[in-house]
This record gives C-alpha cells, sequence and structure tokens, in this order.
C-alpha cells in the first residue's frame, strides 16, 4: 500500500535525501504562498461578505482548504524529488549470510527452517540479485564460512554467533566492494545478541543489513527452562533452594514435574501448576548439598508425550560443596537457656565450629572451643594456642580469624570503642556475618544504639531502654520468611507455614526498632495481649561484604523444651541461621568466574579477589591458578591484577575440549602465602542451540533498522531484489526519483476540492 500511494518503498524514503529539481529559492516558494492566501481571503470576503449563510468560521474553512490547494500547486512547481544513492550494476558483491546452525532443523508448518531459506532463496531472489551484482553466499554458525553452493549448507552447526560472524563479512568490506547483506536466520543467537561494537563497524562501512526471519515467533506446544539459580558454593549438608525459572506454551493450567539430579540419582522432585502461556513462572526446589566435593546438578522438566522442544527442558548447573568449618564466636554476657540451648541445638553439626566466651561474672570468663595447648581439637589463631585468654579479641586480625560473631545478652560498653569498630569492620570489610540475641542487657538496652558498630544492626534501635519485656507471643512468617531457607522448618513451604504457627509460644520479646531501608523482615512477633500489634522478631540485612541479623528473643529455647526429644524444629532453626551468617563469609582468597556453565564456548575469564591478614585489598600479590581438567590434565595461568579494581587479578582461558574443570588460585606475596581457593566450571558441547528455538524477530529487526536495512518475512523476501539497489556502501551512483507524480498527491489534490464542494453543499452556497 505505501509503495502504490508514494511510488517507491520505504526503504529508498529512508535512505533518500529530499530536494527540489527546479533550483528557485525556497523563500521564494514561501512568498507566494502567502500571497495566494491573502489573495484568496480577499476574494472569499468579497464574495461572501453579503451571505448570511457563510459566517466567519465558515469563511475561514474555505480559505484553509483553498490556500492548502495552493501550497500544493507551489509544492509541485519546485519539482520534489528524492536524490538517493545506487548500487552500481555489476560492480557492487551482495553477501548472503544463511545461519547453518542446529536451530534451522526445526520445522515449521511441514518444512525446516533450512528448506525456509532455500525456498525462498530459490523462489527468485537470488537470480535478481545475482543478475545485478555479484553474489557472495555465506554459512554462518559461530563464525562465516564461504561456500559455493546452498547444497553445502547442513544446519549442523553447534553454536549461532550473529555479531562475530557479519562482523568477518564486513571485514572483507575493506578490500571488496560490499554494497549490502542479506541475513537469513531465526534469530536465536547464544552470545546475547549483537554487540555495540559490531553494529559501529557495520555502520562505519554503511553497510545495510536487510534480515529474513526463519520461524515462528511462538512455539504452539514447548516448555522451557530459562534459568537456574542455585548457590555456587556450599557447606556440606547445607539445605540449598535450586529457584528454576521457566515458561511454556500450549500447556497452562496442567501439571508438571521438576527434577534435580546428580548424575542418576534424584536429589529432590516437586510437582508445579503450569500458568499462563509465555508467562516467566519461577519455582524454588529444596535439596541437600551432601558431603564435600563438586556437585553436578541438573535440573529438567519432565517432557510432555507432544512437546516439540524437549531438548530445552534440562539445564546444569555446578554447585561446589566446600569441606572449610567455618568458626563463629559466640560471646555472652550471662548464663541462661538461650546460651545452653543454641550451643546445644549445633553441637552435632559437625560443618560449624561454635567458640563461646561466657561472662559468668564480672571478672570471670568461661571459654568453650577454642584452642589450648595441647589441643588437636581446635586449630591455631594467628599461630597462637591460648586463644582468648583475656575475652574478647581486641586485634583486629584474631577477630578476623572467625568467620561469624553472635552477640547474647551483652552491653555494648562491654567491648572497647576499638573493638565495636573492628566488629563494624568484621561485617564490612571482612565479609562476616553478625547474629545478634534479644536478652536484657541486649540491643537498646545494652547501649548499642549509640555504639560505634550501630550501622551494622539492620533495625533503628529504639532511642529508650526498658525494651525487653516478659510476655506471650506467637511467631508468624513473612511473605519473604516463608521463601527464605533461614525459616524453612518443613520442605512444603504450606505446611511450614502451619508448622511455625504451632511452635510453642515464647516469653520474652526485645523491640528491635524499625527496619531500616534494605533490610529484610523473616518473622513477627504477635503478642498475646495489647492488641496484638506485630512487631519484627527476625530481621536480616546486607551490610558491605557481610550481613547481619537481629533475632529479637531470648527465650526461643522453649520450642525445645515445650516440644517431644525427637522434634528438630528449634535445632533445624538455628542450624540454618548460623549457616546463613557464615555461609558467604569470604577468605583471603576468593576465586570465581563470571559462567560457572560454557554453553557452546570455550572462552573462560578468570577472577580472584585477594586480601591481606586483615582483609584490606593486596595489590601487589603474586597470583596464579592451577587448571585441572579432563583427564588429569594441569596447566598453570599467571592472573594480573585488574586495573580498574584494588586487589582483584584476573586471567583469560580457553577450555580445550568439554568437560569439568577446577581451578585452585593461590596467592603469594615473596614466599608467603596470602591464602587459596578452589572453584569449578564445565564446558559443554552441542546445548546451546536446543534453547531458545523461538524466532527473535526482536533482535532481527533491531539489527536492520540500526544498519539502515529492513526486515522481511519470508513471503515479502522477493521485494529484496528492487529495495536492496539503495544503499551508500559500495560503489554507488546518485540518482533522482521524481515525486510530483505520486498517486498521494493525486489523492490529496481530490481530497481537498471535494472536501470543499462537501462543505459548501451542506451549508447550500454552491
Amino acid at each position: 500500500m505505501f509503495e502504490f500511494l508514494f511510488k517507491y518503498p520505504l526503504s529508498i524514503y529512508r535512505q533518500g535525501t529530499f530536494i527540489f529539481l527546479a533550483g528557485w529559492p525556497l523563500w521564494l516558494m514561501g512568498l507566494g504562498i502567502l500571497a495566494a492566501a491573502g489573495v484568496l481571503g480577499f476574494l472569499i470576503w468579497r464574495q461572501t461578505s453579503g451571505s448570511a449563510r457563510m459566517g466567519v468560521v465558515r469563511q475561514g474553512s474555505v480559505w484553509i482548504l483553498q490556500t492548502a490547494l495552493a501550497a500544493l500547486l507551489f509544492f509541485l512547481l519546485w519539482h520534489p524529488a528524492l536524490s538517493v544513492s545506487a548500487l552500481k550494476p555489476q560492480q557492487n558483491i551482495v553477501a548472503v549470510v544463511i545461519d547453518d546452525s542446529t536451530s534451522m532443523t526445526t520445522n515449521d508448518e511441514n518444512s525446516t527452517r533450512k528448506e525456509a531459506a532455500e525456498k525462498v532463496l530459490n523462489g527468485g531472489l537470488l537470480k535478481a540479485l545475482q543478475e545485478k551484482f555479484q553474489v557472495r553466499l555465506y554459512k554462518m554458525s559461530d563464525h562465516a564460512e564461504r561456500i559455493d553452493k546452498l547444497e553445502q549448507l547442513t544446519a549442523g552447526a553447534t553454536a549461532t554467533h550473529i555479531g562475530e560472524s557479519l562482523k568477518q563479512v564486513a571485514a572483507d568490506a575493506s578490500s571488496l566492494p560490499i554494497g549490502a547483506m542479506i541475513l537469513l536466520s531465526d534469530g536465536a543467537d547464544n552470545t546475547g545478541g549483537v554487540d555495540l561494537e559490531t553494529l559501529s563497524e557495520i555502520r562505519r562501512q554503511r553497510i545495510p543489513v536487510h534480515t529474513i526471519g526463519l520461524g515462528r515467533e511462538t512455539m504452539s506446544h514447548d516448555v522451557e527452562i530459562s534459568n537456574v539459580d542455585v548457590a555456587a558454593r556450599a557447606l556440606p549438608e547445607s539445605r540449598l533452594g535450586a529457584t528454576v525459572s521457566f515458561h511454556q506454551h500450549g500447556y497452562t493450567g496442567q501439571k508438571a514435574k521438576i527434577i534435580l539430579k546428580e548424575g542418576s540419582k534424584v536429589v529432590a522432585s516437586q510437582d508445579v501448576t503450569l500458568k499462563a502461556e509465555g508467562t516467566e513462572q519461577v519455582e524454588t526446589v529444596l535439596f541437600n548439598a551432601g558431603d564435600a566435593g563438586v556437585k553436578t546438578l541438573e535440573a529438567a522438566i519432565e517432557p510432555f508425550p507432544n512437546e516439540e522442544n524437549a531438548r530445552n527442558n534440562r539445564v546444569t548447573r555446578l554447585v561446589n560443596v566446600d569441606p572449610r568449618k567455618p568458626r563463629i564466636l559466640y560471646l555472652e554476657g550471662e548464663p541462661r537457656w538461650e546460651f545452653k540451648f543454641l550451643k546445644r541445638a549445633v553441637e552435632d553439626d559437625k560443618t560449624l565450629d561454635v567458640a563461646s566466651i561466657l561472662r559468668t561474672a564480672p571478672n570471670k570468663l568461661y571459654r568453650q572451643g577454642v584452642c589450648r595447648p595441647g589441643d588437636t581439637a581446635h586449630p591455631q589463631v594467628n599461630g597462637k594456642c591460648n586463644e582468648m585468654e583475656d575475652g574478647f579479641p581486641s586485634k583486629i586480625e584474631d577477630l578476623f580469624a572467625f568467620d561469624g560473631l553472635i552477640f547474647g545478652s551483652v552491653d555494648a560498653p562491654y567491648l572497647t570503642k576499638n573493638q565495636q569498630d573492628m566488629v563494624k569492620q568484621f561485617v564490612d570489610r571482612r565479609g562476616g556475618g553478625v547474629l545478634f540475641l534479644g536478652g536484657k542487657d541486649s540491643l537498646s538496652d545494652g547501649g548499642w544504639a549509640k555504639s560505634a558498630a550501630a550501622d551494622i544492626l539492620p533495625t533503628t534501635l529504639p532511642d529508650r531502654k526498658n525494651t525487653y519485656s516478659f510476655v506471650g507471643a506467637d511467631v508468624e512468617l513473612t511473605p519473604a520468611g516463608q521463601d527464605s531457607l533461614i525459616t524453612r522448618i518443613e520442605e512444603d513451604p504450606a505446611k511450614n507455614v502451619e508448622r511455625w504457627k504451632k511452635l510453642p509460644y515464647i516469653r520474652t520479646f526485645q523491640d528491635p526498632g524499625d527496619p531500616k531501608l534494605g533490610a529484610v523482615v523473616l518473622a513477627n512477633f504477635v503478642p498475646h495481649e495489647g492488641g496484638g500489634v506485630k512487631r519484627p522478631l527476625l530481621v536480616t540485612m546486607n551490610y558491605g561484604r557481610g550481613r547481619s541479623a537481629i533475632f529479637a528473643t531470648g527465650g526461643s529455647w522453649r520450642w525445645q523444651m515445650l516440644q517431644p526429644l525427637a522434634d528438630m524444629s528449634h535445632e533445624m532453626f538455628y542450624r540454618q541461621l548460623l549457616r546463613w551468617v557464615v555461609g558467604d563469609t569470604p577468605r583471603h582468597i576468593t576465586g570465581s568466574t563470571p559462567k560457572s556453565l560454557l554453553a557452546d564456548e570455550s572462552h573462560v575469564k578468570l577472577r580472584a579477589e585477594v586480601r591481606d591478614k586483615t582483609y584490606l585489598p593486596a595489590s601487589d600479590a603474586i597470583v596464579e591458578a592451577h587448571i585441572t581438567g579432563e583427564g588429569a590434565q594441569q596447566e598453570t595461568v599467571n592472573m594480573v591484577p585488574e586495573p580498574l579494581e584494588q586487589g582483584v587479578y584476573g586471567a583469560d582461558w580457553t577450555a580445550p575440549q568439554a568437560g569439568s574443570y577446577i581451578v585452585e588460585v593461590v596467592a603469594k606475596r615473596g614466599t608467603e602465602e596470602i591464602g587459596r581457593d578452589t572453584f569449578t566450571f564445565r564446558r559443554e558441547d552441542g546445548i546451546a542451540e536446543n534453547f531458545h528455538v523461538e524466532q527473535n524477530r526482536e533482535l532481527l529487526e533491531k539489527l536492520s533498522a540500526e544498519t539502515g536495512g529492513s526486515y522481511y518475512k519470508p513471503a515479502d523476501a522477493q521485494k529484496l531484489g528492487k529495495d536492496i539497489n539503495y544503499s551508500q556502501a559500495g560503489i554507488t551512483v546518485r540518482e533522482t526519483r521524481d515525486l510530483w507524480d505520486m498517486p498521494a498527491i493525486f489523492l490529496l489534490f481530490l481530497g481537498i476540492r471535494a472536501g470543499e464542494w462537501l462543505l459548501r453543499r451542506r451549508w447550500g452556497v454552491i
């Protein structure tokens, strides 16, 4: 329709420049239009001034229509045209790039996408191009490869890198007159899209990329996992959650099963009801991390019998179950039941090592779980074994030897100003976790609101005393608490909520104040008296590199005392809470990679963050990565400092083959070792093309729009034979295209005259 009205395709208007061929100045056109408007206005006023049927509004309407007609005539007298750059016939090359990945074997409407591409080219487009230009054929995978004929297409490539392939073709333009590119693809790019560098390079050479989109934009019957989020590291026997994100088409309201496997062993499964089509659905499946070691976890959704693509129903993730035993220092200000039952709750957890300092009298301390001379059960701390003889550590390196801290009913002034600041740095700089418990000398009643460590608290403490009270209350999970692993006593979310409601009520509560911005309330205190106004009971917050929590009661021991001996609710809660406190505490060196799974790619970026004994960035270290691959192949890579990040080192490496790789990063200063860390990644081939098999029309349209090309459906692709003539790349010549004889102008002329006639007829003044 556009070409019928305006004589030429829209692409010519996009690339062309509007000009007037008459050569007369534009101000003269404007002057002529103004003069015509004045004369017409005078004539209309003179002819109709005595008519009762022609008021001012009607006179104005007629004047506007007649002036518009005069302006149109002046416009045509100036001879409007388009100046467009056209490719010279037989002197330019058109590059035809055809997707050759396995996604092109997807069957759409009784033919594969490969067959659809061949049909478009053999249906007249290729012949039309060859009549005017030299045509170069390329097949595209993770790179572009020149081919001589369409029969060389196999649709067997395991990856699609559109940006890299087009960059290769564009590089030929430096020595060849490439006038345009035509890309036939479903747009399923495995790198996440075409990068800005590639687009800039194509735009710089003014090469238009015309895209022909192949395949359906929506599958009729398919379930696809889009992501699986699971912790890369965990402590042994930890409860973890695999967050599975997926969407579906054709199965709304039906039941599906999510299965987690480690090898052939099913570690967890969960039935879910599928939501509306195209909606991103997120489900969390809980599982046990098991013993120490690298776990290859597969998350899968059982395929439906008529599912079109079952290969996108499974995703692999790696979990490094760390054998370390994090240490927690528990400082308690007085003997009390909460201290006893907390220690008892975690004493059988072989993953946690809790050292405690109990103040039994003003000048008397009782230490447990600390290193003593001749003690082999607890490690030396910074080469010393008479650990914490004088109480809470006064040196930062001694405090930073721990991974987490617990403060019971102990007042802030018990610690010196320097020790309070060390607690703040423990969270902010060290990256450790701190748990504050309620008590008669805790929080506001203990002066923590005015301490140097007040910033790390997840709430703004009340500016008053006597916040600790003896009152019966139930515990109620918030929506965030219902989803949190800290408070997950029962596997089933609904049963877990009910389980918390049935716990024995607590008898003590301390008002923690209002949560700070960014803090998360996991559980509320619901008192039996005073109208049942809810107050935060369990609050968590991230601060700096670490995290903090408040559990505002000293009476959770009732959950153990008033329930059957076999009930593990109290133990599970505290074990999970303390694992959260220390689970993400970093060591002196932390190794990582942005992608733990390389899907049909080999390049991996290694990263290491190095900190000294006081956990300040160490920018003068010597850092090496020792990589062990399949078949015990080993390689050492030197890591270099990142220029914009203190204490961060990086290296690029190429995984030579598929399989799992273990990386041990070692950092030294001279001959002294700072620390070491181990992480893993895995390369898998032949899986990237299983996902996102729908046509990515958005990417193809953006690519063509950004480069001056156009997007076509296969049914419209034959128009390319004409549209491709106009380009600013290659060898071109300027051409002019007349616009005065466009059907749109003729219709506009008729419309103006018809409009005036209809108005006059309606008014009775014809």
